[in-house]
């Protein structure tokens, strides 16, 4: 009877893990996810409505309630990306469910890209890619796609992108991504190696990640101040920096940096005020998008 009453929880756990994968959600940064009601679909093409319902399908498989959310959120999201020459879409690191104005550092990188885009004549919106919910299920979830390297998140997000591109001709895609999200955005531009309106931008390679797509990619493992240690799996360091932290011992020229908030990873920190970072990232801007005239 204790077998059956362990063996059933744990049964009921290992299928939400590993069956029951969520649907990422792109989301306006301090806002809910775009929307659009059944009733407002007349206003759109029909193609575009067509591969919108053949998209949601495919990524979300017979669930009709899934399907037809996920269907509301891409025409949503490609009615609001018509306005702009450009959008942006956040991958956060640890967990993959903060949002952008819930991490500082890539917050103040994503207002750079998006001020000198603006000088450049391009106009721009931002979107979160929430990848996983919160809590222990949530976490369990990003641990397993994290092991097999997001191959489901990436083509979801790399099927995301493709619908906006295809519909709308002139549109352009940043995928940005931080530390852990660095891998599924590493993972979306492999698939999308051949659109030439894709790029990224990415900081904090993880040490066990070796990247694959760095076409159309500028990829920062260091702020232009010091190497990230996360990055070159510098273990020792990041774990007496952890241990200088909880005995207060730090010091004050110590490059700061964490992961999954407590432990310490000098150098994984990049902010648009390191000229490192945005000397880059400006570099990589003017190389690939030339100024409208």
């Amino acid at each position: 009877m204790l077998a059956v009453c362990i063996a059933v929880p744990l049964t009921l756990v290992v299928w939400q893990v590993f069956f029951c994968m969520e649907v990422g959600m792109a989301k306006e940064i301090g806002g809910q996810e775009p929307r659009i009601s059944g009733q407002d679909y007349s206003s759109l093409p029909p193609s575009v409505v067509e591969d919108a319902t053949r998209l949601a399908r495919e990524i979300v498989g017979n669930s009709q309630d899934k399907s037809q959310d996920l269907v509301a959120q891409l025409l949503a999201t490609y009615r609001a990306a018509k306005e702009s020459d450009v959008v942006i879409i956040f991958n956060s690191g640890g967990w993959g469910w903060n949002q952008l104005e819930k991490t500082p550092g890539w917050n103040s990188i994503v207002g750079g890209v998006r001020a000198k885009l603006d000088s450049l004549g391009y106009s721009s919106m931002v979107l979160n890619y929430q990848r996983t919910s919160r809590g222990l299920l949530g976490c369990l979830r990003e641990l397993v796609a994290m092991v097999n390297r997001y191959p489901e998140r990436a083509r979801e997000l790399a099927g995301r992108v493709e619908f906006l591109t295809d519909h709308i001709p002139d549109l352009r895609v940043i995928i940005a991504g931080e530390s852990t999200g660095v891998v599924i955005s590493d993972s979306t531009m492999a698939i999308l190696r051949d659109n030439q309106r894709v790029y990224s931008v990415q900081t904090g390679t993880p040490f066990w990640h070796r990247p694959e797509a760095m076409y159309r990619t500028l990829l920062m493992n260091s702020n232009g101040k010091a190497i990230d240690t996360f990055s070159y799996g510098k273990l020792s360091t990041m774990v007496w920096a952890t241990v200088k932290g909880w005995f207060g011992a730090s010091s004050p020229e110590e490059d700061p940096g964490t992961i999954l908030t407590w432990l310490r990873a000098p150098g994984h920190n990049y902010s648009w005020e390191y000229p490192g970072v945005s000397s880059a990232v400006n570099q990589f801007l003017e190389a690939n998008f030339k100024a409208k005239t």
